[in-house]
């Protein structure tokens, strides 16, 4: 064979693999995602790494040679909005999988979500959306519920192990007292019960409830209840938008409590706006280590923010992290079912099981392993506690004040629980 043989034959086999994988169907994703909403101050960065992440695939060849045609919609947070678009992805179009956003919506699309057989990782680490059988006997079946992260009732089991360590190791006298805080609404409401009971079984005293809204406001009047109740350690479950406001007024009425964020309830952006306010507070974060952190996977992190950031220069808060550690586990589902029978909701169902303590590709050093199986979809019980510290002022950009070291994240503890099947679920 000539050398003009050899390369005819070599620029067809690649016109033809290059038709071929032209010629695949995309696959087709739904994204919901609060960009106008109450919690659009943390759905925003979220939301941006998943978008990211599928543009940064299919600039990479997609999956399997398949571009995805990611349909990104911001619902404002809006139980019905959710329910009306998944009707949409339901339908004649049907999507292979979801990547969602709420407690609420999350939880009203179980039912739909079996019986159609449409996987959904969501934003919503509620402990009801981790039991796919319903074994646990605290929630109804969610077989096609998934999510990245410890869930919020775990993550407050995880604070309160070590406000309880904590307590003991400062020599305080009595009954620690612990209070939940936040909206009275599904998704601040997700680890109430489990909190409260992990606190008493701890040895805590608990508090009455405090209520407050998910938006910004005056909260004067709560941290006055705040005040004069003794807390000493509150659970703020909102996002980080209300809860900056709940900590500007505590500190101003001179509350002395140890505030627990979950994980929407504080980051980078939030200790920015509240400044000395947020010194101290304690937060649990999905992911190994923060922008700019020592990881292997840190090289292509930054090459998925530069989808929407061409200069490489932003600074990336928390949740576009955990934004893209999910849509990467959701790559990698949608990618082995598309190697095994096609890439319908069903398979990619199958694509969470085949891994144990799994990374996906990209993540390494980022993404906290995950574990997911039939009977038990908390991929993680590790809480990883940080401490946010601010000094001096913060009206400098975030990407400075980083920098210099005004705001940070200190490592506090991780706490590893038990994988308890009472907890399952609840």
């Amino acid at each position: 064979m000539t050398m003009k043989t050899l390369l005819s034959t070599a620029s067809l086999a690649l016109l033809l693999g290059s038709t071929a994988a032209s010629a695949q169907a995309p696959i087709a994703l739904g994204h919901l995602t609060d960009y106008s909403g109450p919690t659009s101050d943390v759905g925003t960065p979220f939301g941006q790494g998943v978008a990211d992440t599928y543009a940064w695939i299919n600039k990479n060849g997609g999956i399997n040679g398949a571009k995805v045609n990611l349909d990104t919609v911001d619902y404002g947070y809006q139980v019905p909005r959710a329910i009306a678009q998944y009707k949409k992805w339901s339908g004649a179009d049907k999507v292979s999988a979801i990547l969602g956003w709420g407690t609420a919506d999350t939880e009203a699309l179980t039912g739909f979500l079996a019986q159609d057989k449409i996987p959904d990782i969501s934003a919503s680490y509620a402990a009801a959306l981790s039991d796919p059988t319903g074994a646990g006997g605290k929630a109804k079946p969610a077989p096609y519920n998934f999510f990245y992260g410890p869930s919020y009732s775990d993550a407050v089991r995880g604070m309160l192990t070590w406000a309880a360590e904590d307590w003991k190791s400062k020599g305080k006298p009595g009954k620690p007292k612990f209070v939940h805080m936040g909206a009275n609404h599904p998704y601040p409401n997700a680890p109430k019960a489990a909190g409260e009971a992990i606190a008493a079984e701890l040895g805590f005293e608990l508090l009455p409830p405090i209520v407050f809204a998910l938006t910004p406001g005056d909260y004067s009047a709560q941290c006055l209840t705040l005040k004069s109740s003794g807390a000493n350690y509150a659970y703020l479950g909102n996002t980080a938008g209300s809860n900056i406001s709940v900590l500007n007024a505590c500190k101003a009425a001179g509350v002395d409590v140890q505030f627990l964020g979950n994980v929407w309830g504080m980051d980078e952006n939030a200790a920015k706006a509240a400044g000395a306010a947020a010194d101290g507070v304690v937060f649990p974060l999905r992911t190994a280590v923060a922008w700019g952190g020592n990881a292997p996977g840190m090289k292509t992190f930054t090459e998925i923010s530069k989808m929407s950031d061409t200069a490489g220069t932003t600074y990336r808060p928390v949740h576009y992290i955990a934004g893209v550690c999910t849509a990467l586990y959701m790559k990698e589902a949608v990618e082995w079912a598309a190697k095994n029978g096609g890439a319908t909701g069903e398979n990619v169902k199958k694509g969470f099981y085949q891994k144990k303590d799994w990374v996906p590709a990209g993540g390494e050093g980022i993404c906290n392993p995950s574990t997911f199986t039939e009977t038990d979809h908390r991929g993680t019980l590790k809480v990883d506690l940080y401490r946010m510290k601010v000094a001096g002022a913060t009206d400098a950009p975030l990407n400075d004040l980083v920098k210099n070291g005004g705001i940070k994240m200190e490592k506090v503890k991780t706490i590893d629980l038990p994988r308890k099947p009472e907890w399952l679920g609840w």
